[in-house]
């Protein structure tokens, strides 16, 4: 099947296939003799393997180590479970990023009069100068 097939059936778009073959994530594609790419049913599996992580929100790098264990039949299943649980983690220190601005968001939209005058606190405290953020302390291993 030609590229627009394969995107079609995958839910990947043509242009994230060649991306995704760009960067290692999928094989480079058979080409015929005029240079179009082929692509088989594993191909599509494997793109849809990508689709289904990338939802879930997984980087290229994750994705790129999940298909090594999925193509892995002598994996472990720790590994798997490693990467996944580490990805919950990131996700939900991302939410607590999340839920900090919108308290904040809702504390400055409850203090602006949301009238005529243009006094606003909203836009006075996102002209104040931020704060630097404390340097990360290295994790020991």
């Amino acid at each position: 099947m030609n590229i627009g097939q394969a995107a079609a059936a995958s839910g990947v778009s043509a242009k994230m296939i060649r991306y995704y073959e760009t960067v290692g994530l999928t094989r480079q594609a058979v080409r015929t003799e005029a240079g179009y790419r082929v692509y088989t049913d594993d191909d599509v599996h494997t793109l849809r393997f990508i689709r289904r992580a990338r939802d879930l929100g997984f980087s290229v790098e994750q994705i790129a180590g999940l298909l090594a264990l999925w193509q892995d039949r002598d994996r472990s299943s720790a590994d798997v479970k490693r990467i996944a649980l580490g990805h919950v983690a990131e996700l939900e220190h991302k939410v607590e990023g999340l839920k900090q601005m919108i308290a904040t968001l809702r504390h400055l939209s409850a203090c602006c009069h949301g009238d005529d005058r243009p006094d606003c606190p909203i836009l006075d405290d996102l002209a104040l100068q931020p704060q630097p953020k404390p340097a990360r302390r290295a994790r020991s291993a």
